[in-house]
């Protein structure tokens, strides 16, 4: 009997419940459905809810159950990979303390279940199918609430320490800096997550600084977000590209690390605060240029992600395949 190739890639969002049955030839998403996590109804409630969405995605995607192969999940937490466990969510409300979240999906849908990280998630799913494509190893920033990251090194997505490496939002771009919620103090995630960046808005029309960012909200102040500081930049506002050439900036010094650390051959970039575009890559690649001596980064891309919101997804089902695959050899 042949390898399957449809596997089922799981989403576990703090808003939403995303599923998605995958063609591991084309990595091609063949149908998804999206559900509201309510996440407050606790653990159990959104395993539960889980196990419902990944049969109904199946069924009604006309795919025979027994032609698919596993699930793989994405989730946005600390994960013991080796017993299936969510070890903790810090963005979810409920108990999810080692919640046996592997075990629970096989027993209710009768498929294999293999957890990962969800920024980890997004690396293997570019590097397979997207941006990453063609080279051995890459670094992965996806930019949004947080800055998640994920290395693949030689062919091989980086799981060392219990599937903690890779963290590369929470390297220390400068001590002194501000507290992150990681627990340590200058974490490029300060610095260059959406809400850093709202934050330098909010704080830029606060301070009565030239700026057009407070009139684009009519001064509410609960309106600033990173949008809004893009599209001032886009519109010349100088005080609002100046925030966004900090944030490249910081991002730039990250970059530069991983660059003398591993030697990536791409660097992808995704996430909803990467679809600034130039306005980030442009001061990313010069403070590359005046960072890094020891490297050739003339043979270094760095590249927007490609796949988008389904990049976890992809990467999950894809997970899922390879260690099935490597389980039956």
């Amino acid at each position: 009997m042949n390898d399957p190739t449809m596997f089922v890639g799981v989403d576990l969002g703090g808003t939403h419940l995303r599923a998605a049955v995958v063609d591991m030839v084309s990595g091609e998403v063949l149908h998804q459905i999206q559900v509201d996590t309510l996440s407050r109804e606790g653990h159990e409630a959104v395993i539960s809810r889980m196990a419902q969405l990944i049969d109904k995605v199946i069924l009604t995607s006309g795919t025979p159950k027994a032609e698919v192969g596993g699930v793989g999940i994405g989730v946005p937490g600390k994960l013991d990979r080796e017993r299936g466990m969510v070890l903790f969510l810090p963005n979810l409300p409920g108990n999810w303390l080692d919640v046996p979240l592997q075990e629970q999906i096989e027993k209710q849908v009768g498929l294999p279940a293999h957890l990962l990280n969800d920024a980890r998630a997004m690396t293997f799913g570019e590097w397979k199918y997207g941006a990453g494509r063609g080279v051995n190893t890459v670094a992965c920033f996806t930019l949004g609430t947080g800055v998640g990251g994920g290395l693949v090194v030689n062919g091989k997505l980086h799981l060392e320490l219990g599937g903690t490496a890779g963290e590369l939002g929470h390297q220390v771009i400068d001590v002194d800096g501000p507290k992150c919620g990681c627990g340590s103090r200058g974490c490029l995630e300060t610095y260059a997550s959406g809400p850093a960046i709202a934050a330098a808005g909010i704080k830029a029309v606060v301070q009565g600084l030239t700026t057009r960012i407070g009139e684009m909200v009519d001064y509410d102040l609960n309106r600033i977000t990173p949008q809004v500081v893009y599209q001032a930049a886009l519109s010349g506002d100088t005080i609002a590209q100046e925030i966004y050439q900090r944030v490249g900036h910081y991002l730039g010094i990250a970059i530069a690390n991983v660059i003398v650390s591993i030697g990536p051959r791409k660097v992808v970039i995704g996430g909803g605060v990467s679809q600034a575009g130039e306005l980030l890559f442009e001061p990313i690649r010069r403070t590359i240029r005046e960072s890094v001596f020891i490297t050739a980064t003339e043979h270094i891309e760095i590249v927007p992600a490609q796949l988008g919101i389904n990049a976890g997804i992809i990467g999950a089902a894809a997970w899922a395949c390879d260690v099935e695959t490597d389980q039956h050899r």
